[in-house]
């Protein structure tokens, strides 16, 4: 362990040239501090794990950082931990309050809930344009999401009938719907 005339500016200097011993070492010194701060703080043991080993991480990646005239390293490495497990329950907090909010409606400019409108406006009066029979075979398969299948069943119609009268149905919308919808520019 720790010679007794080993400082913290030793420690941290060492460290600061690799020496992963000194970093077991301050860790066998200090990890119980470390770890009851975050776990005051936190009141999770895996989360106050967590915040032990980014602690220990930031000293190891960054040694240079800890300044011995400012104080001992128990305190630099209490207050990492510290500011660590208090950004944690900010975290925890903030994504709670999100969670518990309903998402905002999305806000349509005015200009795209009037192009909206029109485009809509214009597919029902081409749908109303439509014969009986293939007006009914694209509404129950584009507006009620029914399969081929499903619609040939509802009609009481073959398969491919049904097919064919969507497949000539959507042609005459994307006529009908080119001739009316143009964008400006167009």
């Amino acid at each position: 362990m720790t010679e007794p005339d080993v400082t913290d500016g030793t420690l941290a200097r060492r460290v600061g040239d690799g020496d992963e011993r000194a970093l077991e070492e301050i860790f066998h010194l200090h990890n119980v501090a470390v770890r009851s701060v975050a776990g005051r703080v936190l009141r999770d043991h895996a989360l106050a794990e967590d915040v032990v080993q980014e602690t220990f991480t930031t000293l190891w990646d960054a040694p240079e950082k800890y300044r011995t005239e400012l104080g001992s390293l128990r305190s630099y490495l209490v207050t990492i931990a510290h500011r660590r497990a208090v950004d944690m329950v900010r975290s925890q907090v903030a994504r709670a309050r999100r969670e518990d909010q309903p998402p905002e409606p999305a806000r349509a400019s005015v200009e795209e809930e009037v192009w909206s409108r029109t485009v809509s406006g214009s597919v029902r009066r081409a749908l109303s344009e439509l014969p009986d029979q293939e007006r009914e075979a694209v509404t129950l398969a584009y507006l009620h999401g029914l399969s081929y299948t499903e619609v040939a069943r509802h009609l009481g119609q073959p398969e491919g009938t049904v097919k064919s009268r969507i497949r000539k149905a959507m042609r005459r919308l994307a006529a009908s719907l080119a001739e009316e919808v143009r964008p400006e520019g167009a």
